[in-house]
């Protein structure tokens, strides 16, 4: 019996994919804590989330033997967002250090759980493969 490893494993690997971009982003915006009217951005990981698994991708078929597609990945464009600044700066920049090193610690341990979790659905699978 055939297995379909994107229902498998569900949506971790997507959710990998995110934590990952959502760490560039915050990275990049540490690395512009200094730059003249840089606005801080960041995204909602929930509610990306949320859109990417409630999306129906409706293609057409032309043809019976044509096999219906859809995105594997369920990861669109995110909607950036921009920051409010607890304390707004001279130069324009809205940088928090502070703020965004705590939210890319707090990404970085989501980011490791969700490859515990994507670990064991996949041992799980090589358990049931192996038949043990």
């Amino acid at each position: 019996m055939p297995i379909n490893i994107d229902s498998a494993l569900g949506p971790l690997p997507g959710a990998l994919v995110l934590r990952g971009r959502r760490s560039e982003l915050i990275a990049s915006n540490m690395a512009n804590a200094d730059t003249p009217n840089f606005k801080a951005r960041d995204f909602d990981f929930q509610s990306v989330m949320n859109q990417a698994q409630s999306e129906q991708v409706a293609l057409n078929t032309t043809h019976a033997q044509h096999i219906a597609l859809s995105d594997a990945s369920g990861i669109g464009a995110e909607p950036f967002k921009y920051r409010v600044p607890n304390q707004p700066s001279l130069d324009g920049n809205t940088v928090d250090s502070q703020v965004e090193q705590a939210s890319f610690a707090e990404n970085a341990v989501n980011y490791q759980a969700t490859l515990t979790f994507l670990n064991s659905r996949i041992k799980g699978l090589l358990t049931a493969i192996r038949g043990e």
